[in-house]
């Protein structure tokens, strides 16, 4: 837990102590005091404060691990827009309710868990020779797709969107680069720190960005060179 706000951050702290399913490692009044031990990567939650002194928690999220998710506790709705966008995993508005606190542990707990199985399934494949389908969680089912029917995956706020051909798109609460271990890293490219599209699926590049259809994907500046070299192969 991170927050200058003594008040606020109490409360918090009073929060997970009285919640089973989590325990308090930390808890500090500025992003710098915590630094140290939230870059480790070992952390699964992290509660942050994003108006604070010195160092904000908008800029403080660009440097915490991905295996780290954030959970927002501020007083402004203004920077939820941006909160989501620094891996955010939910954004919770001061005074928070005990009832909201729970809800947003729940969907913490859920992510926590579908991490570790997306690692579990990512370590297996690594293992054998590239697999010809994946399985993701959509919702409560558990869906298998054949890798040469995806054309891009983007990540939106705390999931990811695959986009299909023929198919409509699914969407899975995980992170892209959960979904970028499971993918054959040889005919899978990630062109953006959003957009991972299938090599072999791509036929329009326009400028700098891709066309599938009427969408356009953005190839990042820092990309360019090492898509349009795979392109080539």
């Amino acid at each position: 837990m991170i927050d200058d706000e003594p008040l606020a951050r109490e409360l918090i702290k009073t929060y997970i102590e009285k919640t089973s399913s989590l325990t308090l490692l930390g808890c500090y009044e500025s992003a710098a005091d915590a630094v140290k031990i939230v870059m480790e990567g070992t952390i699964d939650i992290v509660f942050l404060d994003i108006n604070m002194p010195m160092l904000n928690g908008i800029d403080f999220a660009t440097l915490i691990p991905s295996s780290t998710r954030i959970i927002f506790v501020t007083a402004y709705d203004s920077y939820a827009l941006q909160g989501f966008k620094v891996n955010a995993l939910d954004y919770l508005l001061k005074p928070v309710s005990y009832s909201d606190f729970l809800k947003s542990v729940s969907r913490a707990i859920e992510w926590k868990s579908m991490s570790d199985a997306y690692s579990s399934l990512a370590a297996s494949y690594s293992e054998k020779s590239a697999p010809r389908m994946i399985t993701i969680k959509v919702k409560n089912q558990l869906v298998q797709m054949r890798l040469d029917t995806i054309e891009y995956v983007e990540a939106r706020n705390d999931r990811v969107i695959v986009f299909r051909k023929d198919s409509e798109p699914l969407s899975s609460l995980m992170t892209l680069k959960e979904i970028e271990d499971l993918l054959p890293a040889d005919t899978f490219m990630r062109v953006h720190r959003s957009f991972i599209v299938n090599i072999p699926l791509v036929e329009i590049v326009e400028r700098n960005r891709i066309v599938f259809g009427k969408t356009y994907v953005p190839i990042s500046e820092n990309k360019r060179e090492e898509f349009l070299s795979r392109l080539g192969k």
